[in-house]
């Protein structure tokens, strides 16, 4: 059974490659066709699928400018999200202001005299 496990690692790289061929842009595939980069994964089936991959997954980073154009990754990365957020806080605690008139008059909470904290 063990004996297997090569030819199964093997086959199952080739396919998750031909997949990720299959599925990528042009941006990815470095403008060549679909078909030459399945024509090298398959009849170099370990050797094309690193290729492939070290290729298309540098390609793909594009050198840091791709995160830049496709906007935050995380809603604090995003300045419209936090101003936005920030006035909503600001909203409610003015709500609750004008809802909470002011009880304080100076005395104490707490029996004994002493103010509570």
């Amino acid at each position: 059974m063990l004996r297997y496990l090569p030819f199964v690692l093997v086959a199952a790289f080739l396919i998750y490659c031909v997949f990720d061929v299959l599925g990528s842009d042009a941006r990815r595939r470095r403008s060549l066709p679909a078909v030459v980069w399945l024509l090298v994964v398959v009849l170099l089936p370990v050797v094309g699928g690193v290729v492939w991959l070290l290729v298309s997954r540098s390609s793909a980073r594009g050198g840091g400018t791709a995160r830049r154009d496709r906007g935050p990754v995380a809603p604090d990365d995003d300045p419209d999200f936090l101003f936005r957020l920030d006035q909503e806080r600001r909203r409610r605690e003015q709500q609750r202001g004008a809802q909470e008139p002011d009880t304080h008059d100076g005395s104490t909470d707490t029996p004994g005299g002493t103010p509570s904290a």
